[in-house]
């Protein structure tokens, strides 16, 4: 899991699974700085306003505006050291893409294109998002592979059938020393944005119903910040009431 970050210490310690962030609930983005975000964890699918990728499930959302990140984009630290994918050079944070040229830079971990929030590598110009720097160069998803996947090196990149999604694709491979298993990494970041464990691939009949419940939480959320120095009790009462009067409007997360 993520470490707390600290006034003069910024370090992640890489998990080799996905797991959850608990110790952040609400804060200010300085992309965002004009309004709070806070910790939610809904089952639709969202846009993040960070990386620009898809994600489901945990993210900091804005309960006044169509603003959300994934946990992971809203606790980036502005730098990391001997990331596993990226051993030698330090690699900084920037939160918007290098421009130039009339193709989206692309991350030399997943293989699409950067479009947003990304680090960076000043020296040889290697970068990821910050989803795919939460993968290490071995990863555990028992619930995909009863093994332990390692990376694999960049040649069998473009050479391995993926078993999770059957076809060959640019981006990095994780296979098992054990078995013929192969696993893109955009493919196991879908483990870590959400997307694979709340089974956004598959359409749903409950979709309106998911997005009007989530926009009622976000808005509970955004009642007990604004009525911390009120009550909560009160906050609660002026949350229902909104969430009433919104009930047919098109406002949407």
């Amino acid at each position: 899991m993520m470490n707390k970050r600290q006034a003069t210490n910024y370090y992640l310690d890489f998990p080799t699974s996905p797991d959850a962030f608990e110790d952040q609930q609400t804060m200010h983005h300085f992309t965002h700085s004009h309004h709070p975000i806070a910790l939610v964890s809904l089952q639709d699918p969202f846009t993040c306003s960070g990386c620009k990728e898809r994600g489901a499930g945990k993210r900091f959302a804005c309960y006044k505006c169509d603003f959300q990140l994934h946990d992971f984009c809203a606790l980036s630290p502005p730098l990391l050291e001997a990331h596993p994918l990226h051993v030698h050079h330090q690699l900084l944070f920037y939160s918007k893409p290098k421009t130039g040229g009339i193709r989206w830079p692309t991350c030399n971990v997943c293989g699409k294109p950067t479009k947003g929030f990304m680090f960076r590598c000043n020296f040889c110009h290697f970068q990821m998002h910050p989803c795919c720097a939460m993968l290490s160069d071995q990863i555990n998803y028992p619930s995909l592979h009863t093994h332990p996947l390692n990376l694999l090196s960049p040649d069998h990149d473009q050479l391995s059938v993926c078993r999770e999604c059957n076809r060959k694709r640019s981006g990095r491979l994780y296979g098992c020393r054990v078995c013929g298993y192969h696993l893109h990494a955009v493919c196991a970041k879908d483990l870590i944005n959400g997307l694979k464990v709340n089974n956004t691939e598959k359409p749903s009949v409950l979709g309106p119903a998911v997005r009007y419940a989530s926009q009622a939480v976000i808005e509970f959320i955004g009642g007990l910040i604004d009525g911390i120095g009120e009550g909560v009790g009160e906050a609660l009462v002026q949350n229902v009431t909104r969430s009433a009067g919104r009930r047919n409007g098109t406002r949407r997360i």
